[in-house]
């Protein structure tokens, strides 16, 4: 699944540099790889594309290992994270983490309980608000399907020096700073949940 994705890429990647007949019209993200400089860093961004479709593939195959749609699949990390730092969700946290209506929390909420991903607790001090955790069953299907992976991810930056972990950790931050950057039309709001996004425990882990 991985390889096949990341083949096809690569066939369409193969559009993106820039060649004499097909020059590229102004404002398109295409790279003059003649430009001093240029070839080498483009290099680096299919690295990073590359990345981003196996992460893509990674995540699809255990969304149907566990029988869950990608938004599921977050929601229930997001829970498991939120136990590991002894943090109790809400309804209300997860709608905003996942920036989807309380409606559509309140219908995933009632799938996912059904399933048998998550259970669902009164809050004792009201009476009313609901508390959110991951079932035991969730902790480990997560660990089954992804443990190994990370695993293997781990043994991978442990294998870099210190100096170029601190590289990576530099430009990774620099390239999501940029992409949830927001355009001119782009409302203050939406920036604010690109950026939450960005520095929640999900999104480390």
């Amino acid at each position: 699944m991985i390889t096949s994705l990341v083949s096809e890429y690569s066939r369409y990647h193969g559009c993106m540099s820039h060649d004499e007949s097909r020059p590229p019209a102004k404002g398109t993200y295409w790279y003059d790889a003649k430009k001093v400089g240029v070839s080498p860093a483009i290099e680096v961004l299919q690295a990073v594309r590359r990345f981003r479709l196996a992460d893509a593939a990674m995540r699809h195959r255990a969304q149907t290992e566990m029988n869950v749609n990608e938004t599921d699949m977050t929601a229930i990390r997001h829970l498991i994270v939120c136990e590991r730092l002894q943090r109790v969700a809400s309804p209300k946290d997860l709608s905003e983490f996942l920036n989807i209506s309380s409606a559509a929390t309140a219908k995933l909420l009632s799938r996912l309980t059904t399933s048998g991903h998550i259970r669902r607790e009164v809050n004792p001090h009201d009476g009313r608000a609901q508390r959110l955790y991951a079932t035991q069953s969730s902790h480990e299907q997560v660990r089954q399907v992804l443990s190994g992976t990370h695993e293997r991810l781990m043994q991978v930056a442990l294998d870099l020096t210190a100096d170029q972990q601190a590289a990576i950790v530099h430009f990774l931050d620099a390239m999501s700073a940029i992409a949830v950057e927001p355009r001119p039309e782009v409302s203050a709001e939406q920036a604010s949940t690109a950026a939450a996004r960005l520095q929640s425990p999900q999104s480390k882990g």
